[in-house]
């Protein structure tokens, strides 16, 4: 029996329309957000850009090289009592070769970070994720929820019209007072002022809905309860301790900040590192005039002292490192509350739902008892009037509360960390940022970037 009025109300509404609209599932919803959501395909091409800091890294356990050529042309003349003048060119190539031994332990310590950045990112990536399909459950159920309240606007609309034509008529039989026809023609005038408030309520929902999806909404129903819930509060704790991007993310981020410490101390360490040169010279104004140079450089810097910026660098990592883990703590409480108030919100709108059906049930009776009492004459019109309008509102807050109770079920499995393509088994090839990361992490050539990919999807949903 859960949501049954509210379905009834829209499957009859639905019905009514006469549109043959074809009936559009949450998972279809969300489903077509995935794969075509500007904002999640540009947070997925940024995550891509923050890939690349790993092999910008590891590039300093790699040799650069270089050539250079250079050119000369001069013109010499003697000083001597009979001048000869001279014409002399010259032609250098260089080739050198460098590799680091030695960088103070900052290599290391920039690739650690820049992997810790990179898991950060896949974190707020899943964020993002969770945060899109949030919007389109939202987006989804609002729809749902106000085209179930315009039927029942516009079912009160039609007995309220009903209502005054047999006030009327009791009117000219001298049943009943002008009185009561101006409380059934203003109750009228409410009603109809409401339905034109929940028309606009609906399209501006629709729009909603279209933002997020990418196109405009078919026939929608309430979705089925889902099977992925936590079943107690304290599951649901531990489940969210553990996946909760929003806490790994903290968590990654401060890991990145400690490894800056050891990324700054390395300033103060010495330097180490190996340098080749191959070197040839022509010069065209005599027939041997080629040489050749060949040499090998060893290089240790060691930094004395650098005006107290190296060291105050470190304080500030050391400072940030601290400020990072903090957050990570804060992050902790923060998913903690979160998973705690989605769930006692559940609980809540669940025990609402029991008492609006309690409500309507009442209602109804109250309504039928009204009515007769009213045709014998022991009750006014504006009795019937507040009856019919208390069920109306029964009925309004009923679907209200199932639209809620389903959206505290999403919250909640947002709130967990489940709230994904893969933990809500869409119907998609899932993205998988790592696919890219372990492309290029050892990549030492290459400039082509993998955007055509998404750019497709967001062209061809």
């Amino acid at each position: 029996m859960r949501r049954l009025v509210a379905m009834a109300v829209l499957v009859a509404g639905c019905l009514g329309n006469g549109t043959g609209a074809r009936a559009e599932t949450l998972e279809e919803a969300l489903t077509a957000a995935y794969l075509s959501n500007p904002q999640l395909l540009a947070r997925r091409a940024q995550g891509r850009a923050v890939n690349e800091s790993v092999p910008q890294a590891l590039a300093n356990w790699r040799p650069t090289a270089s050539l250079s050529l250079t050119g000369t042309r001069g013109r010499y003349e003697s000083s001597t009592s009979s001048p000869i003048e001279q014409v002399r060119t010259g032609r250098t190539g260089t080739v050198t070769v460098t590799q680091q031994l030695y960088r103070g332990g900052r290599t290391v310590a920039a690739t650690r970070q820049a992997e810790a950045k990179v898991l950060a990112d896949w974190a707020e990536l899943t964020t993002i994720e969770q945060t899109v399909l949030k919007e389109t459950v939202e987006a989804y159920l609002n729809v749902v929820r106000e085209k179930a309240v315009l039927d029942l606007n516009i079912n009160n609309e039609q007995v309220l019209q009903r209502q005054l034509e047999a006030t009327r008529d009791r009117f000219r039989v001298g049943e009943i007072t002008q009185t009561d026809v101006a409380q059934a023609e203003a109750r009228l005038a409410r009603a109809t002022a409401t339905r034109l408030g929940a028309e606009g309520t609906l399209q501006s929902n629709r729009a909603t809905y279209e933002r997020l999806v990418g196109a405009a909404p078919g026939a929608l129903t309430f979705p089925p309860v889902s099977s992925r819930l936590p079943q107690s509060l304290q599951e649901a704790t531990e489940a969210a301790l553990s996946t909760n991007p929003d806490l790994k993310k903290a968590e990654y981020t401060a890991q990145a900040a400690r490894h800056g410490i050891d990324l700054v101390r390395g300033a103060l360490r010495p330097t180490v590192s190996l340098e080749g040169k191959l070197g040839r010279t022509w010069d065209q104004s005599s027939r041997d005039s080629r040489s050749e140079s060949a040499e090998i450089l060893l290089k240790v810097n060691v930094p004395l002292y650098q005006q107290g910026a190296a060291y105050a660098s470190l304080r500030e990592s050391k400072h940030t490192a601290g400020q990072r883990r903090l957050e990570s703590d804060q992050a902790r409480r923060t998913v903690t509350e979160s998973v705690t108030q989605a769930w006692e919100n559940l609980q809540s709108a669940r025990a609402q739902i029991d008492s609006f059906r309690t409500q309507i049930t009442a209602a109804e009776v109250a309504l039928e008892g009204v009515k007769r009492e009213s045709q014998v004459g022991s009750r006014t019109v504006l009795d019937v009037l507040n009856a019919e309008q208390e069920l109306v509102d029964a009925r309004v807050e009923l679907v209200k509360a199932e639209h809620t109770e389903l959206l505290n079920e999403y919250q909640l499995l947002s709130a967990v960390g489940r709230m994904t393509a893969r933990d809500l088994a869409l119907a998609v090839d899932v993205y998988d940022p790592a696919a890219h990361y372990h492309a290029v992490r050892n990549q030492w050539v290459g400039s082509s970037a993998e955007a055509e990919k998404d750019a497709k999807i967001l062209k061809n949903p």
